[in-house]
């Protein structure tokens, strides 16, 4: 299930009413940008159990980061900084190792493609991701998608992956 959210508010609220339901968070990801040219230093870092962020959405992407199951931010040409929380992470992982790129899109559109997005579905969520919005990526069966559907009330957009 794909579902793009304008703001990481709303992102972190969908996060939350999926985790209050019981739904896996080991099967949830968070892709975005971070991409607000403040005087303040932008990063983050991992030493074991303790992690760090600063930035304008710090605490929002360590909340996230404290929910899903691992985090990488990285450079993607065309899209800038992406940050990336959750299971999906290894796809992208494995899409830039393979250095795979599908046609005209991104390595986080292989990634996509790689997880059986189509890629006229990439195209959409890539420009959304260059304009800022937030994407949750849902897996599972059927049964749990259906119920992740139900409680974000995502309808049109979702799709299983």
């Amino acid at each position: 299930m794909v579902a793009m959210y304008s703001s990481h508010d709303e992102a972190e609220n969908a996060v939350k009413k999926l985790q209050k339901s019981g739904y896996d968070m080991k099967n949830l990801s968070i892709v975005g940008k971070d991409y607000h040219t403040d005087e303040s230093v932008v990063g983050y870092y991992n030493t074991g159990d303790r992690m760090k962020q600063w930035g304008a959405n710090g605490a929002f992407w360590g909340s996230i980061w404290g929910l899903l199951l691992g985090s990488a931010f990285f450079m993607i040409p065309g899209l800038g900084p992406i940050l990336v929380a959750g299971s999906f992470v290894s796809a992208l992982v494995g899409a830039l190792e393979g250095a795979v790129v599908v046609g005209s899109i991104s390595a986080l559109g292989a990634a996509l493609a790689s997880i059986g997005i189509p890629e006229n579905s990439i195209v959409e969520y890539e420009t959304e991701i260059k304009a800022g919005k937030f994407m949750l990526l849902a897996n599972g069966s059927e049964a749990e998608l259906a119920n992740a559907r139900e409680v974000l009330g995502v309808k049109a957009r979702a799709m299983a992956v």
